[in-house]
Order: structure tokens, then C-alpha cells, then sequence
């Protein structure tokens, strides 16, 4: 059961936390980063490590009639704890409040935001930081993608990627959707970002590739600052694009050959789509210096 706490604070000595965890260690605020059709993202403090962190509840109404989905969602989030990866934004803490039928997970907080939103703030951006940043993306998916088990993302989108702009690193982030799917590597539910779904998630029998399929789309839209398929008015418009492999109009607003040709590649037909580690070696990648430490170790605070 949460603690909760007055939104006005007694004196000016005490945080205006609005709730804390069960322990203690981890207070939320009223002020709201982000949400979405089943969660919302708040702004939180940890008190112990005396760093700011996200606060993230999901509201459980919609599975109500459904616990082996609460507890399976619940079992999944707890095994994303485990993950540490400078590129996978880090989950420190998780709960399950029944008096308020939410679950609750702290994770880490970029300072600059989503990728969506920092690539519109700053227009002007070389080539160069482009690839940076979508090296940093792929390591991250490599990093899910041969962990035991393999986790697939499933949502993918720049939306989902997040940035220390003062320091040029990048997140994923946003892993409530993503599947664990072990030795087969296979999954069969139909869930994520209808411009960024690979037409193979649409007849629900995929593997982990369906992640760079949604990779090349990020890239498309960093590239192009314009959404894949914002031509189409509506899902069913973007689902016959997709399924008929019919390329985002964003594709010919691509005037460098060697983008347009990486692209491509992130948007193959499943047998001939690389991996993550395949792209890492690309030669797209020349040229470009590893900032990121070999072992790709995670520090931060448990």
C-alpha cells in the first residue's frame, strides 16, 4: 500500500511530495512529464541518492477481470529491473498498489526529454550527431536483443528515446510494451506505433527484428523531422502502406544516398533485415568515435 501525503506542505522545511513509495525512499510530485493511453509519467525525487527520477503508474482498470495479466505485466517489469545498460533507461524500483489498483515503477530521467521533441527544439543538426545518436540506439537494442532471455521492445519510436542533450547520450526508454520471448524468440500479439510497425507485427508472427524495422523509421524521422506515413489520415490508411511495402512519402525528402541506402537496409523483408550487431558494424558507422565505455556498464544507483 502507497503512503500518501498532503499536496500542501505543513512548512517549508518538507518536500511537497504527493506520494511516496512504500519504503520511503522515492517521492512524487504533482508535475507531469508525460502520458499515454495507460500511464502517466511524473516528475519524483530520490531521497536516498538525492537525484530527480521519473515515477511511472500504470492504471490496472483495463485488466481488472484479467490477474494472469497483471501478474505476468508485473513479473515482466520486475525481470527489466535487471537490465543495465547505458543505453536502456534504468529501472530502479517497482510496486503494485491494490488499494489504488496502479502499478508503479521508478526508472531514471534524461534531462533533455524525448528524442521526438529535442530533434524539433534543435533543427540544425550534422549528419554526424544523427549517427551518434543512432549508434547508441542500436547498442541498446543489442543489448535486448541477446540478453538471456531476449527481449523484444515492440514500441520503438523517438518518442521512446530519451537524451542528456549536455552530453549527447541516448536512452531507450518506454520498455511497458516490450515482450520476452526466450529461445524462440517469436511473439504473436499485435501492439505498438502504427507508422513504426514492421508489416510482419501486423499478422501478429515476428521476431526481434521487428525492432529495426522501427529503428530505420526513427531514423527516417530524425532525418526528416516529419513522422513516417503523415500522409495517411488514419490507421487503416497506414496498415495498407505497410503491408503493401509501400515506403513513407519522408523517403524522398532524403537527399543523401548513403542515409537513404541505411534505411533501406532497417526496412527489409524480415529474412533480409540485419541485426542490431550486423548494423553496428555497418559501414555507415565509419568514422564515427566510440564515446561509450567497452563494457557498457550501468552505475546508477539500484
Amino acid at each position: 500500500m502507497v503512503i500518501t501525503m498532503g499536496s500542501v506542505v505543513a512548512n517549508g522545511d518538507k518536500e511537497p511530495f504527493v506520494e511516496v513509495d512504500p519504503c520511503g525512499r522515492y517521492g512524487r510530485y504533482n508535475e507531469l512529464l508525460g502520458s499515454g493511453s495507460v500511464k502517466k509519467v511524473y516528475r519524483a525525487f530520490d531521497q536516498e541518492e538525492g537525484i530527480e527520477v521519473a515515477w511511472n503508474q500504470v492504471k490496472l482498470q483495463k485488466f481488472c477481470e484479467d490477474k494472469a495479466m497483471i501478474e505476468r505485466l508485473y513479473s515482466e517489469v520486475r525481470l527489466l529491473r535487471t537490465l543495465r545498460n547505458k543505453n536502456i533507461i534504468a529501472l530502479y524500483s517497482v510496486w503494485r498498489d491494490e488499494e489504488r489498483n496502479t502499478l508503479n515503477f521508478i526508472t531514471e530521467v534524461c534531462t533533455s526529454g524525448n528524442l521526438r521533441e529535442y530533434r524539433k527544439k534543435h533543427r540544425h543538426v550534422s549528419i554526424k550527431a544523427l549517427k551518434k545518436w543512432s549508434r547508441q540506439i542500436l547498442k541498446g537494442l543489442d543489448y535486448l536483443h541477446t540478453h538471456e532471455p531476449c527481449i523484444i521492445h515492440r514500441d520503438l519510436n523517438c518518442s521512446n528515446v530519451f537524451i542528456n542533450g549536455n552530453i549527447g547520450q541516448v536512452k531507450i526508454g518506454d520498455l511497458g510494451l516490450a515482450a520476452i520471448v526466450g529461445k524462440s524468440h517469436c511473439a504473436r500479439t499485435m501492439v505498438g506505433t502504427p507508422e513504426f510497425m514492421a508489416p510482419e507485427l501486423y499478422e501478429e508472427d515476428y521476431t526481434e527484428l521487428i525492432d529495426i524495422y522501427s529503428f530505420g523509421m526513427c531514423v527516417l524521422e530524425m532525418v526528416t523531422l516529419e513522422l513516417p506515413y503523415s500522409e495517411c489520415d488514419n490507421v487503416a490508411k497506414i496498415y495498407k502502406k505497410v503491408t503493401s511495402g509501400v515506403r513513407p512519402q519522408a523517403m524522398d525528402k532524403v537527399k543523401d544516398p548513403e542515409v537513404k541506402e541505411f534505411i533501406e537496409k532497417c526496412l527489409a523483408k524480415p529474412r533480409a533485415r540485419p541485426s542490431a550487431a550486423d548494423l553496428l558494424k555497418d559501414p555507415f558507422f565509419d568514422g564515427i568515435a566510440d564515446d561509450d565505455d567497452e563494457n557498457g556498464e550501468d552505475n546508477s544507483p539500484l
